[in-house]
């Protein structure tokens, strides 16, 4: 793995919800530009990995670094405007598209770099309509979410993730919502930004996306971290029986 520093970084990282520990030593290194897909069982700890890696949950214990500053640990304290800054380096999308019902596609997208980056409405409207051709959505912008399908409302998602122009991109199972029809469509769009460049963490069971996508392949078990390689090594020789046993399940 490269030296160089990494622009996500996850040091020894413990969460517990009451007496049940979710997170137990999580350490990741990001860099750059990588794909990484996590994968595992439910309830192993990947998504409340990712809430932790944007804030949404506090930690218990280690630390966490984004673009190299720390974001959360037992000795980083920060004022609500300075976490405020760092997050923006964050883009995520969920399993739900949280989209504003009330609001138009376009209005979805432009709301946040207008009023939280200060961005002129016409520059954000111009930017949002670049993003919409990129989802292949230019013609629906204004439409509201609920004239859209599930796969269009998570692509409208991505593009109001991308207007914040982050500099890592965080999903959470974005297509387990979906059905089977809508899932490429928003695999696509995501294909696209690792062709792109963008750097991603993406908690996912679409294997075949892993296989093309990711740079390396997590698979997490009660908390843990048991293997960590590159596609072809995942599926082909895998260092745990965590992962074997997980990949008998999904590729029968």
């Amino acid at each position: 793995m490269s030296n160089e520093n990494p622009i996500v970084e996850i040091l020894d990282v413990h969460k517990s919800y009451g007496p049940t520990p979710i997170l137990r030593g999580v350490s990741l290194r990001v860099q750059a530009g990588e794909v990484i897909v996590i994968a595992g069982r439910s309830g192993g700890g990947k998504s409340t990995l990712l809430r932790c890696i944007d804030q949404l949950e506090t930690i218990d214990s280690g630390e966490i670094t984004v673009c190299g500053e720390a974001m959360a640990g037992s000795t980083i304290h920060l004022a609500p405007g300075q976490m405020a800054r760092l997050r923006q380096n964050l883009g995520m999308v969920f399993q739900q598209f949280n989209l504003f019902p009330h609001l138009s596609v376009l209005d979805n997208i432009i709301a946040a770099p207008t009023k939280v980056l200060g961005i002129p409405r016409a520059l954000a409207t111009a930017e949002a309509r670049v993003l919409l051709a990129r989802v292949g959505l230019p013609e629906k912008e204004n439409a509201f979410p609920k004239q859209l399908s599930g796969g269009q409302q998570q692509r409208v998602a991505i593009a109001r993730a991308l207007a914040m122009q982050p500099k890592v991109m965080l999903f959470d199972e974005p297509t387990s919502a979906l059905d089977p029809e809508m899932i490429r469509e928003v695999l696509d769009v995501m294909m696209d930004l690792s062709r792109r460049g963008m750097t991603m963490i993406v908690v996912s069971h679409e294997m075949s996306f892993a296989r093309a996508a990711a740079d390396r392949i997590i698979l997490m078990h009660r908390g843990q971290i048991v293997d960590d390689l590159p596609p072809e090594q995942f599926f082909t020789a895998p260092s745990s029986e965590h992962t074997r046993q997980f990949l008998a399940k999904r590729l029968g």
